[in-house]
């Protein structure tokens, strides 16, 4: 079965009236992802907006996982868009296990053949639809009759509990510096857990609210079932386009100025801080490695390393790692040796995911994990998720968790304030 396939011309007024129909188009599925750039367009971009729909057929789990992901694509040359949870390195590495609650519930591995696929080019000028179900037509027509629809914002105010309270949390970062000290890692990423229980709220709403005032370029709305995402995150995790792969790890951050000057003191600052410098190369290196597994030798480079990027709350340091794959890899390898990413656990990852484990009380679950697509030719983009909500509706429990990376120059305060400072962004939507 092929799918059917139509470009339509947009002009400049269309464009958020095209997104906001494909968003509410999408909520008639128990299943969509939608991936949006938020206006942020660099060389790496490949679209604005982009959407699935519902599912054909059944869903690539855990069991199968990527080498289920492989077979399938290999077979079907068709769209794939899912995620992996943090929990999936259980499966990739023997000496992982995790014991810890999970109480939103996404599926461990969850990767799915779309009904319906729109999406909008990096220019926003196309709106391309390829479906199974409808015909181009029909959905297009949906998506205009959609975007009508008033966008009503819940007032809700909501008070999150925490997980970890802040003077446990000081005893942690300085255990986790006494375990650098003792020479068992050199950089640790720990994260904590906000949550509402007993939440009743409308998803689509809290992810408008999100990217309104945390626009992102790698944002997210996903429905799995009964369980929703609503992600506003800044980093990539990695991008295949032919056979070159690029990966963007984070690591440093700073808040925004209240004014222009300010901000470039404390670009400045975060550009010269030798504690986030340091940070950011160990994770640098890091992914250079990940990606050594699966690319030619000699060819990976720092195509940028300790850049700024600025958002909408906070200053970033990103660098960005590209390497050329070797012709016996495919592109479910890349992701199998390079996951979970590595600005998200630290290093050596295999025992810092081990003290991770220990020190942290709430199982990760989707965040710090990953959710993206793969293209028909096996191209793909997936994302960090980070600065993200987390909900059951059928539980009615609302969660996020934040962090950052440890190093030995941490301060148990400050880090304490930049991990309250992430969580702010996703608290202030409710308050």
């Amino acid at each position: 079965m092929l799918r059917q396939k139509k470009v339509f011309s947009i002009a400049d007024e269309q464009y958020e009236h095209i997104k906001q129909g494909m968003l509410n188009r999408s909520e008639r599925f128990g299943i969509f992802l939608l991936l949006d750039s938020n206006n942020y367009s660099d060389k790496y971009s490949r679209f604005e907006c982009l959407v699935a729909m519902g599912m054909v057929g059944e869903p690539i789990d855990a069991a199968a996982g990527l080498e289920g992901l492989k077979g399938h694509h290999i077979a079907n040359k068709d769209w794939l868009f899912g995620h992996i949870n943090y929990d999936y390195k259980n499966r990739l590495e023997p000496k992982l296990s995790s014991t810890h609650p999970d109480k939103v519930g996404f599926p461990e591995f969850f990767f799915f053949c779309p009904q319906t696929v729109c999406y909008v080019n990096k220019e926003k000028t196309e709106l391309h639809i390829e479906c199974f179900d409808s015909s181009p037509d029909e959905v297009y027509n949906d998506i205009l009759a959609d975007g009508k629809k008033d966008v009503v914002v819940d007032e809700i105010q909501l008070s999150f509990n925490h997980r970890v309270s802040k003077e446990d949390y000081l005893g942690v970062i300085d255990d986790l510096r006494e375990h650098i000290r003792n020479g068992d890692c050199y950089e640790i990423n720990y994260c904590t857990e906000g949550y509402v229980e007993g939440v009743t709220l409308t998803p689509k709403h809290v992810y408008n609210s999100l990217v309104n005032i945390s626009h992102a370029p790698f944002a997210a709305y996903y429905k799995n079932s009964d369980r929703y995402m609503m992600c506003a995150s800044p980093e990539r995790y990695i991008r295949k386009d032919g056979n070159e792969v690029i990966a963007q790890p984070i690591k440093g951050t700073i808040k925004r100025g209240v004014d222009s000057n300010e901000d470039e003191q404390l670009k400045t600052q975060l550009r010269e801080s030798i504690k986030d410098r340091a940070e950011n190369v160990m994770i640098t290196d890091l992914l250079r490695n990940d990606l050594a597994r699966s690319c030619k030798t000699g060819i990976i480079t720092v195509d940028e390393l300790f850049g700024i990027y600025t958002f909408p709350q906070v200053h970033q340091m990103i660098s960005t790692v590209r390497g050329a794959l070797r012709d016996d890899v495919h592109f479910a390898d890349v992701i199998k040796y390079s996951f979970p990413m590595g600005s998200m656990t630290g290093a050596p990852k295999v025992k810092v995911m081990q003290l991770i484990e220990q020190y942290e009380v709430s199982a990760r679950g989707l965040f710090s994990g990953t959710v993206g697509y793969i293209t028909p030719d096996g191209d793909f983009d997936f994302n960090v998720i980070i600065r993200s909500l987390f909900y059951n509706a059928a539980d009615k429990y609302l969660s996020y968790q934040t962090g950052g990376a440890i190093t030995y120059d941490s301060a148990a305060e400050s880090e304490w304030e930049e991990m309250r400072l992430k969580a702010w962004v996703l608290e202030q939507i409710f308050t």
